[in-house]
């Protein structure tokens, strides 16, 4: 199979999972269900990926992989520890706007992931809520923000973020570019900025 074909095939497949993860749940998805989704009969769909775990986890990893990167070139350049929060919140909040089903599946089914995989994605998560504990406590130094706990205020604001998978729908309510921007004033205020 050409390599471009693979790589579709791959995609499909990965879809499919996320789309059986989401209504099923992973526990209650066979591999089956997975191969019927993009036509292919479950034994055959092993020539294509190990098992639903590394699916899970692939999923999963991709997520977190994400997040990071999408922090990274968020806060790049950014001077003052508001505009950095700022840009981290937009890019969370962006994230979890338009891709729904990958939080709905990172977070809910985060039980299902076995070892090594769990520790690898427990390990992006931690990664990723020190990133905004760090430019939390940064402000806090600095006199910019006034909050008690860099910790409690990422979790906050992360969780805050997380929430928007749920509810948020491209076609009815508040724009994406609404929602990210009353995110970010939001987490400002959270964190006490003093100018922003």
């Amino acid at each position: 199979m050409p390599d471009r074909r693979r790589k579709g095939r791959a995609a499909d497949i990965r879809n499919a999972a996320l789309d059986l993860f989401v209504r099923r749940g992973f526990e209650a998805t066979t591999m089956a269900d997975i191969g019927a989704a993009v036509g292919i009969r479950g034994a055959s769909l092993y020539k294509h990926v190990a098992s639903k775990q590394e699916l899970l986890a692939t999923i999963t990893t991709n997520t977190m992989e994400q997040l990071l990167e999408g922090h990274r070139l968020a806060v790049a350049g950014a001077g003052t520890p508001a505009e950095r929060l700022r840009r981290a919140v937009d890019a969370h909040v962006r994230y979890h706007a338009r891709h729904r089903r990958e939080a709905f599946v990172g977070n809910r089914e985060l039980r299902s992931l076995v070892e090594p995989y769990r520790a690898v994605v427990l390990g992006r998560r931690a990664e990723y809520a020190n990133c905004f504990e760090d430019l939390i406590a940064d402000g806090i130094s600095t006199g910019d923000f006034r909050v008690d706990s860099a910790r409690l205020a990422a979790y906050a604001i992360l969780d805050l973020g997380m929430g928007v998978a749920v509810w948020f729908r491209e076609d009815s309510g508040p724009t994406e570019n609404e929602v990210a921007w009353q995110h970010t004033e939001f987490a400002l205020r959270m964190v006490g900025a003093r100018d922003f």
